[in-house]
């Protein structure tokens, strides 16, 4: 259990210090919090250190309990959207999860003036405290699966396991050494299932959101169709990877591969195929550069690839390689008419060399454009420009 909760908060840590989003940093205090306070309830603290003051480790053991309740209750509201879809149970939550936050604190200071031998009535207290939590959020979960959230029938699993983690530690608490070995598997087995369920829950309702936001035009500075980052996004992502080439002493590429007939099977088949249009090479790009390097719209006839800490300059051979392969390859659209129309992509490609950290985004991109546009598909091993 306790490998469990590590690799999942190496994980969460990584993901702050990669995405530093606000939602990185909910999943990282949730993990430190609830997982701090199961590995309190296993007595593992007093087991390494016997020395260690009791009374502190009294004052955690009743307060985090209900704290993480709280924070767990507040997390599933915000995870279920209930603010704006079901007054009811924000109310409920938001009730629930203040009371918590209270009981927490006059336990925390209730708890100063007992001893470790006497908390057992504590203890008890803290324990059905967390499961009015645990009661809570299965109730608010089961509300939101009879409603058509398909994601909140896996949320009530979660419950499910949620509610067996805390029967076992709060059991293994009260009466150390009463549960037997199958219980303490299985204690161990929920508990990181009720984690893992929820890590890969809230990973996957964020994707969904970021989705939907995209398609709604509501995310600035990302095309809607594709996904891709544009404008000032695209460019401060262009010179994050010149930094890092020029950091590690190494080059960097920045390809243009420039569609000239996006616009060509519009006319017969309808301009919605654009969209499909660059939904698919969208695809081919990515699958074609894999998922370090930079790739972005500078403008809808204009793919931006960039490939930073460059080694061996074939390597930006290779990858225009497997760009021309793949981007070559004819496509089907369906029309306005619901017919079947095949779009053969015509495309030329520029590519500029970087050398520094300090070269404009901007001019970089603008100069491998034009290279496209004054080019036709050359030779694979057409020599690439250089820019300082």
């Amino acid at each position: 259990m306790l490998g469990g909760l590590l690799t999942l908060a190496a994980m969460a840590i990584s993901d702050v210090l990669i995405s530093r989003s606000v939602g990185s940093w909910r999943g990282l205090i949730f993990i430190v919090l609830t997982g701090t306070s199961c590995g309190l309830m296993t007595g593992l603290p007093e087991f390494l250190l016997p020395e260690l003051p009791a009374i502190p480790v009294l004052v955690f053991k009743v307060s985090l309990g209900p704290l993480c309740g709280a924070l767990a209750l507040t997390y599933l509201g915000l995870w279920l959207g209930v603010a704006a879809e079901d007054p009811v149970v924000h109310y409920t939550i938001v009730w629930g999860s203040t009371l918590m936050v209270i009981a927490a604190v006059f336990l925390a200071v209730l708890s100063l003036g007992y001893s470790a031998h006497d908390a057992a009535g504590l203890m008890v207290v803290t324990a059905a405290i967390s499961c009015v939590a645990v009661l809570l959020s299965t109730l608010a979960s089961v509300r939101a699966a009879l409603l058509g959230d398909r994601l909140a029938r896996w949320m009530v699993l979660a419950c499910l396991f949620l509610a067996l983690m805390i029967a076992g530690l709060y059991g293994h608490a009260l009466r150390p050494g009463a549960l037997g070995l199958p219980l303490q598997i299985l204690t161990a087995v929920s508990t990181v299932s009720y984690f893992l369920i929820v890590t890969s829950l809230s990973i996957r309702r964020g994707r969904m959101n970021r989705r939907l936001e995209r398609l709604a035009g509501l995310a600035q500075g990302v095309d809607p169709a594709t996904g891709l980052p544009k404008g000032s996004i695209l460019l401060s992502k262009v010179d994050d990877a010149f930094w890092r080439s020029a950091r590690m002493n190494t080059q960097c590429a920045v390809i243009c591969l420039h569609l000239r007939n996006l616009y060509e099977l519009g006319e017969v088949a309808g301009h919605h195929v654009d969209q499909q249009i660059l939904a698919a090479l969208t695809a081919r790009v990515r699958r074609a550069v894999g998922f370090r390097s930079v790739v972005g719209l500078y403008h809808p006839r204009c793919f931006v690839v960039v490939v930073s800490s460059i080694k061996h300059p074939k390597l930006v051979l290779r990858t225009v390689s497997r760009l021309r392969y793949l981007m070559a390859k004819p496509l089907g659209v369906v029309g306005m008419d619901e017919g079947h129309h095949t779009f053969s992509p015509r495309f030329s490609i520029g590519i500029v060399m970087v050398t520094a950290s300090s070269a404009d985004p901007a001019a970089v991109i603008d100069e491998a454009e034009r290279m496209a546009l004054a080019s036709d598909l050359g030779p694979l091993d057409q020599p690439p420009s250089e820019s300082h």
